[in-house]
Formats: structure tokens, sequence, C-alpha cells
């Protein structure tokens, strides 16, 4: 087989959390329970009674939007493969900033691969682009703030490309060998 996928199914507790960025912690303080009851219904155990109760209250859903069956499991299909091109077309964007996210962007609509590795590999360019822009302007600023040279700004345009490269390089690796990314965000833009 070409391309090697590998079936997730998502529990729907965990599918709510993460549509609210939340951690396991966070949400076991929202809702009153601790984070072991959290992780052990996220692993398949059924949420009953008064658990089922506040975690509904707590993600803002109705009950019965987090009981588990088998016809209502999400199946996920992840081709790792389409991964590693989707992460690696974020070079062609290093020199042009909006084309970094972009083109992985338009890839995953367009081959309809959209799943959370996809969607962290996108994450990942949206905010190193903003934080290397942030940065950039500072270093604008900065040498007349403190009387530092203007080579600071020019370091940094040469730095920032480089550390993407790392970036998407690196990503590329471990999902080739583990079928995870290296490098991740605890949260998605998308």
């Amino acid at each position: 087989m070409p391309y090697e996928r590998n079936i997730l199914k998502l529990n729907k507790l965990l599918k709510y959390r993460e549509k609210l960025n939340l951690t396991q912690e966070e949400l076991a303080e929202k809702a009153g329970v601790s984070t072991r009851t959290i992780q052990r219904i996220e692993k398949g155990t059924e949420p009953k009674g008064h658990t089922l109760k506040v975690l509904a209250k707590a993600l803002g859903v109705s009950e019965d939007n987090l009981k588990e069956n088998t016809s209502q499991l999400e199946t996920k299909v992840i081709d790792y493969q389409m991964a590693k091109y989707i992460n690696l077309s974020s070079i062609f964007g290093i020199v042009f900033p909006p084309f970094n996210i972009l083109l992985p962007f338009f890839i995953t609509k367009y081959k309809k691969q959209a799943n959370e590795v996809n969607n962290q590999i996108i994450s990942i360019q949206i905010f190193y682009t903003i934080i290397a822009f942030v940065i950039i302007v500072l270093c604008l600023f900065i040498p007349k703030w403190f009387g530092i040279t203007r080579q600071l700004f020019l370091m940094s345009l040469i730095s920032f490309p480089i550390f993407n490269l790392f970036i998407i390089v690196r990503n590329t690796i471990e999902l080739d060998k583990n079928k995870r990314l290296y490098i991740r965000l605890n949260f998605s833009f998308l």
C-alpha cells in the first residue's frame, strides 16, 4: 500500500474539549471532576449520571451529545504521506510568508485531508508568521529605542526563514518515522 493510514476514533468529549481549546485539567476544573475522570472518559468509558450532567454543562452541550455509541463515533483517516507533502508545501512560502499558510491550507481543502495533523501543520505556520512579523517589526524600532545597530533587523530577516525551514524539515522527519509532529502547538487556529 503506497500510503500509510491510521484510523482514529474521536471520542465525543475529546472533540468538544478540543473545539473549546481546553486542556483536560481546565475541563476538569470547570466541571468539578478529576482530571483522571476526563482521561478515563476520553479513553472510552461512557460518562453517566452526575459526571455526564456537569461535563455537558461545562462544555455547553446537551447530555445526549456526550453519550457514546459506535454509530456516532467519527472515523478520521490520516494519510501521513499526504501530511508530509502538505507540511513540505510550506517551504515554498518561506520567503513569501502568506504562501507558507495558504499553500498547505488549499492542498488540505482540495485533497479533503482536513484532520488534526494537517490542521496543526497549518496552525504552526500561522503562529510562526504572526510571531515572525511582530519580531521583525520590533527589530525596526529597537535600534532607535536602545541605540543598537540596524544589523538586528537583517539578522532577524535571515534567521526566521531558517528557523521555519527547521520546523518544516523536523516535522516531516517525525511524520515519516513516528507518524506524529515533533513541533506542535497546544491549540489550533482551525
